[in-house]
């Protein structure tokens, strides 16, 4: 990011827009609105960078609080970066910062599949191999993998799982997934089963995660409290 040439300039929030690949996740999550939120209390201004075309590459939760505050002009730091590069730089910078979880960088980050596919075809028919090739070798198709799996910062093996789960789960579990309440793993295993059934698993997977949440609560409170858990979770059902 230090060798891209840069400027500070004012804008309106209006004139600002998500990439458009973005625009078709919920990615922007409550922990990035509230670190957003801590800091414009304390007077910190969060950057919101942005390409010279207005597309943010990091900063969102400024920008929805500035949009929401109905801001005149946000203070932006403006990045000289080509469209080909805006996707594997927004996940790059967001990978330390821990607001978006492996779900969602890899979700994103498979958009990108179709142009690795077409660029790795292309490399091979300049290289004179192949000119009439459509599709790639195995070895290839693994390779375009990782490449999607070096962007979002996870493992090849997630990356499949996702691309299974982006194909075939309910989308009660696809949101639990952007929200960090389900491993990749538990939905992926659930995707042999139909949405329906699905939906079910995921009911109980919640019911059995907010017992074990209550039992916690109360076995760390219970020097204070004299409860049964069992019929604390009974009345609480009912």
């Amino acid at each position: 990011i230090g060798e891209l040439r840069r400027s500070t300039v004012l804008r309106l929030p209006g004139e600002l827009r998500l990439h458009p690949i973005l625009d078709e996740f919920d990615f922007l999550t409550a922990e990035e609105l509230n670190i957003s939120a801590e800091l414009k209390e304390l007077a910190i201004p969060e950057p919101i960078i942005i390409t010279p075309d207005g597309t943010i590459l990091a900063g969102f939760g400024a920008w929805r609080l500035a949009k929401s505050a109905q801001n005149a002009q946000v203070q932006c730091v403006e990045y000289a970066i080509g469209e080909e590069e805006i996707l594997p730089f927004i996940l790059h910078y967001h990978q330390p910062r821990h607001t978006w979880n492996a779900f969602v960088r890899i979700a994103i980050a498979l958009k990108l599949k179709f142009d690795l596919h077409q660029r790795a075809l292309d490399n091979m028919r300049t290289g004179g191999k192949c000119k009439g090739l459509t599709n790639l070798s195995k070895a290839d198709r693994m390779h375009v993998r990782y490449k999607i799996a070096k962007i979002a910062g996870t493992g090849t093996g997630n990356v499949n799982k996702v691309e299974t789960i982006l194909d075939r789960a309910h989308p009660n579990i696809i949101f639990a997934l952007q929200n960090g309440l389900l491993s990749i793993h538990q939905a992926w295993k659930w995707c042999e089963l139909s949405k329906t059934e699905q939906k079910e698993e995921f009911a109980r997977h919640e019911e059995n995660r907010t017992r074990r949440k209550i039992l916690r609560d109360l076995s760390i409170g219970k020097s204070k409290l004299s409860l049964d858990p069992v019929r604390v979770i009974e009345a609480l059902q009912n």
